[in-house]
């Protein structure tokens, strides 16, 4: 299972892995053995997902969800097919995670009585201190 979050672990059975040749690194197994890991994850047709979630992470993730509702993840970075796997999986749940995460909303707040007067004293004496520079002496 992956695991996204508390709330959502995503069963293997909905996850579609594809292999094909990579591009990494590798040497001769680059040319010989298909490492590199494809993943699918259909949104729409997954059956572990709430409608919210659903809705959420089409809305956060549309540039990365094909026109048949699935997220695709591919995963080259290491040499074996086991490992790239793991990432393609690792990718997944991050990608999960941060579209279901949601903002605290702001709590409005006031300023203390005795920071508003500390403010309009410090603006009085600035005041002051300015009116006294541009005070202009008679000489005669």
């Amino acid at each position: 299972m992956t695991q996204t979050n508390i709330k959502i672990q995503i069963p293997q059975g909905e996850l579609t892995f594809r292999a094909s040749r990579s591009a990494g690194p590798g040497g001769q197994n680059v040319n010989k053995l298909n490492t590199k890991i494809t993943l699918f994850f259909n949104v729409a047709q997954s059956s572990y997902l709430s409608d919210w979630q659903k809705r959420r992470i089409a809305e956060k993730l549309a540039g990365r969800i094909s026109s048949d509702g699935s997220i695709i993840i591919v995963s080259q970075r290491n040499r074996s097919q086991l490992a790239n796997r793991i990432d393609a999986m690792e990718k997944l749940n991050l990608l999960l995670t941060n579209a279901l995460k949601t903002n605290r909303s702001r709590k409005k707040t006031r300023p203390s009585r005795a920071s508003i007067e500390r403010r309009l004293v410090t603006k009085k004496k600035r005041g002051f201190l300015k009116k006294q520079r541009g005070a202009k002496i008679d000489m005669q």
